[in-house]
């Protein structure tokens, strides 16, 4: 392969192919292998005896020979400082040593021999075991893998498998340079969702659950408290990257926002935590998610104790979510903190008695072994392997171990085994391994799954063999069913974990839920409240954290522009809707019959309107309806009883006593437009409204006419009254009548009135109105109304000037004026109005010209009749005007 390097373009070509940068630090890691291999191949072959090592003689290893040799790699050491590389001097070793990693060590060296004391797994092969410590770090990582995998170059095993490593970037740098190779593995505690990628990394496994379930999880525990202005932050990694990306992306589905992101290298110096702690104290939100170790997370607990920060509340990944050792380190400060924690095995038998196996003979085969005893009991080995220690302060006046230590006596996260999460990963990976190699044990040639249906040996078989069966493998572990995904993800669970202080002032981690991803949509996180605490103390309500107080009922969510979903106002919701429920983004409209309640949260039947018979209105109308009726017929019976009188007779009593009973219809008329209309009803009113009038102005110009027509008749050879007798003038009021009912009859068969409810008027009640149909019709019937008046008023004002002292017409003239009066009041504000106004009006109309009828014409008649009986004569009746 030829490779030239482009500086102009950053990109580099190799056989005519263009690569990026990551293709090409892929490409160099495999080439570097493929080198060595050849060099080995052709060192074998020319000299087997001369192989050399490139590179100095590492010890610190830990091995056990067996028919198949697992590999493992551990943090057994980190460094809490970053330190960039200048390739000018050999890095200097991690200097902090990782006691949970040793016993997540240990806890492989156990299964293993747990595994092979078994006679029902893996009888006939024995498993070994070759354990390097990968310091948490790409490049040392890389090269105990190749080591692994290759075999010391003092003796012959190699490794086929590895089980690591703890980190998701370590992980990566591995399957980048050993999946070339098929050689499958098994990861314990690395979560990147990235990791799914079976195209990228089609030989990756692990008994740890991905990140994407542990991030729904996340934003479903957020949402639950109604925390929706979050700090996330991160360390300079990808689990962290891919963490706040998938973490960002889901939180959209539940309206959570982050205040702010915010990613700090892996070495925190001072002005990266100033910087940090700059971003959290500038910000209103009091709920921090943080992606990283134990190593940031010390650090940043540190800065933030100096500087007295309080009222945060922290929610822990699943790297830092049981951590005893920042408990210690941070006093109260990560009181109340939240975190899910992958699941814990109550107890693996035996584990503890291995873990406190150790002596002080055995601790001095192994460096990182020496380390952990003379940190756990702060003494000093004779003739240590521990350089780490030894150009450390005061390192030479501790006293010398003397085999007297104890582990029992002593606390340590080594031989802690009440939160057995990691170690029981590490236990399922190991279990994972053999279990695959008991299936492929179990293959008969002929039915097996390569090439001819051939079988692969336990003994002597390739890598990629071992990885198809551990792609099926389905078993059971401590009673639980172990399985896993397209994706080689195992199925998640988390516990939900809550930092409590216990009596003595440790930790006492308490769980309050979980996550189970097996569990149906909605029902998946499962939290019990009541035993949370909180970072204030316990409480009922868990400390707020919004961008933007939450919208109440009766009002919806207006989004700012240009901010967050999390940060808008509160608008009220608009006229005729709703909305019921805190945070709506719409509001409702409600139905055609309800209207909104003052507070807009429900709709509420609208109110109905109508002039009803019981409210004052109503009230004053009938009474003025009944009166002007009951005045009506008292005038009838006065008449009736002075029927005989001049002055009754003079005045054409039949047509008198006709005009008083439709005037007393009239006025009834009046109480059909109360109460509550129906179609029946409107369907009355106003063809009755119509006739009545129409009588009783026939009456009148019937009466005017025949006054006219008797004077007229008077003169020397006319004959005009013979026109005008009784029957005439009887037809010709119902004749008068007749063309109104006409008029109505057709109105009621083409488009006749009906009940309606009105609703455009006032959106908040309903208006049963009589809708009249046919404009034209009303118009109509109002029109023949004023047509007979404007008659009635020219034959009366003819007859004004007639010498009889009690001639009618004058009171005719002027009741007709009062009409036309009304009437053409009447007629804009009626169309003006709305609702029952309009009815009033109507009413009032009727009977304010009803009454000015009843009054001009027979008040001065009952006036004569019942006051001044000495004018009621024929003397007087018939006297000339001076």
């Amino acid at each position: 392969v030829q490779l030239g390097l482009h500086t102009d373009t950053g990109t580099y070509k190799g056989n005519g192919r263009l690569f990026n940068q990551s293709d090409m630090a892929s490409l160099t890691a495999k080439l570097l292998v493929i080198l060595s291999l050849v060099r080995g191949k052709v060192g074998s072959a020319a000299a087997p005896d001369t192989c050399v090592f490139l590179g100095e003689e590492e010890d610190s290893s830990l091995y056990e020979d067996g028919d198949v040799v697992i590999g493992g790699l551990f943090p057994l050491h980190y460094s809490p400082v970053y330190s960039s590389l200048t390739y000018k001097a050999k890095p200097t070793p991690n200097t902090y040593n990782y006691s949970r990693a040793l016993r997540w060590m240990q806890t492989m060296t156990f299964t293993i021999d747990e595994i092979n004391h078994r006679s029902d797994l893996l009888p006939q092969l024995k498993l070994g075991f070759h354990i390097r410590d990968s310091c948490d770090d790409i490049a040392v990582s890389l090269r105990a893998s190749f080591l692994l995998v290759n075999g010391k170059p003092v003796r012959s095993f190699r490794t086929e498998m590895i089980i690591g490593d703890a980190g998701s970037g370590v992980s990566m740098g591995l399957l980048q340079s050993l999946g070339s190779f098929y050689i499958p593995l098994v990861s314990y505690f690395a979560s990147c969702s990235c990791l799914s990628n079976q195209r990228e990394f089609p030989t990756f496994m692990r008994t740890m659950p991905s990140d994407t379930f542990q991030i729904k999880a996340l934003a479903q525990l957020v949402s639950y408290f109604g925390w929706t202005w979050v700090g996330v932050i991160g360390v300079e990694s990808d689990y962290a990257r891919f963490a706040i990306q998938l973490f960002l992306q889901e939180s959209v589905h539940f309206s959570v926002c982050a205040a702010y992101t915010h990613f700090y290298p892996v070495g925190l110096s001072q002005q990266d935590l100033d910087k940090l702690l700059k971003v959290i104290q500038t910000s209103s939100s009091k709920v921090i998610i943080n992606f990283s170790g134990e190593a940031e997370m010390q650090a940043i607990i540190r800065e933030v104790q100096h500087r007295n920060l309080t009222g945060f509340q922290w929610i822990a990944s699943e790297a830092w979510a049981t951590s005893k050792l920042l408990w210690e380190k941070s006093g109260n400060l990560l009181m109340g903190t939240l975190g899910f924690a992958i699941q814990r095995a109550d107890v693996i038998p035996g584990l503890q008695q291995h873990l406190m196996s150790l002596t002080l003979s055995s601790v001095h085969k192994l460096a990182f072994l020496a380390e952990f005893w003379e940190e756990t009991f702060n003494c000093r080995l004779n003739g240590s392997m521990n350089t780490h220690y030894h150009g450390m302060e005061n390192y030479q006046d501790r006293v010398s171990c003397d085999g007297t230590e104890v582990l029992n006596y002593v606390y340590s996260p080594y031989s802690d085994v009440t939160q057995l999460r990691v170690s029981y990963n590490v236990y399922k990976a190991v279990y994972l391994v053999a279990h695959a190699l008991q299936d492929m044990s179990n293959c008969k040639d002929g039915d097996g799954p390569f090439l001819n249906k051939t079988c692969a040996d336990p003994k002597n078989f390739q890598p990629w063999q071992l990885l198809y069966y551990m792609k099926q493998s389905n078993f059971s572990v401590l009673g639980e069913k172990v399985n896993f995904d397209q994706n080689g993800d195992p199925i998640a669970y988390y516990d939900l974990m809550n930092w409590q202080r216990g009596p003595d002032g440790s930790l006492n981690l308490v769980k309050v839920g979980f996550y189970d991803a097996s569990l149906p949509g909605g029902h998946s996180l499962v939290i019990n409240g009541s035993v949370i605490m909180w970072p204030a103390g316990k409480q009922v309500c868990s400390p707020q954290t919004v961008c933007s107080e939450g919208c109440p009922p009766g009002s919806r969510v207006a989004r700012r522009k240009g901010e967050p979903i999390c940060c808008y106002d509160c608008v009220p919701c608009a006229e005729g809707e709703v909305s019921n429920k805190t945070d709506s983004v719409d509001c409702s409209q409600c139905s055609k019959n309800t209207w909104p309640n003052q507070a807009r949260d429900r709709c509420i039947p609208k109110a109905i309107e109508y002039l009803s018979y019981y409210e004052f209105m109503g009230i004053l109308l009938c009474v003025v309806s009944v009166l002007g009726a009951c005045i009506s017929l008292g005038i009838i019976v006065i008449f009736f009883i002075y029927k005989d009188t001049p002055l009754v007779r003079a005045n054409n009593m039949e047509l008198s006593f006709l005009l008083l009973v439709f005037l007393t219809i009239c006025f009834l008329v009046g109480l059909l437009f109360l109460g509550e209309p129906s179609d029946w009803l409107c369907r009355v009113r106003y063809p009755a409204f119509g006739i009545s009038f129409a009588l009783c102005i026939s009456c009148l110009l019937a009466k005017t006419t025949v006054v006219l027509m008797a004077f007229r008749s008077r003169l020397p050879g006319s004959n005009a009254m013979k026109w005008f007798g009784s029957k005439q003038q009887r037809a010709s009021v119902l004749l008068g009548a007749a063309v109104q009912g006409m008029i109505c009859l057709i109105w009621l068969v083409i488009n006749p009135p009906h009940a309606n409810q009105n609703t455009d008027y006032h959106s908040a009640t309903i208006i049963i109105e009589c809708v009249t149909g046919s404009d034209a019709g009303f118009w109509l019937v109002l029109g023949y109304i004023g047509l007979l008046a404007c008659m009635c008023l020219i034959m009366a004002f003819l007859a004004r000037q007639l010498p009889d002292n009690f001639n009618e017409a004058k009171l005719i003239t002027f009741s007709i004026l009062i009409f036309f009066a009304v009437w053409i009041t009447f007629i804009p504000v009626y169309v003006s109005t709305a609702g029952k106004y309009t009815v009033a009006v109507h009413v009032f109309a009727i009977l304010a010209s009803a009454l000015g009828l009843l009054f001009c014409i027979f008040a001065p008649k009952c006036y004569i009749i019942l006051l001044k009986p000495e004018k009621n004569s024929k003397k007087q009746i018939i006297g000339r005007r001076t």
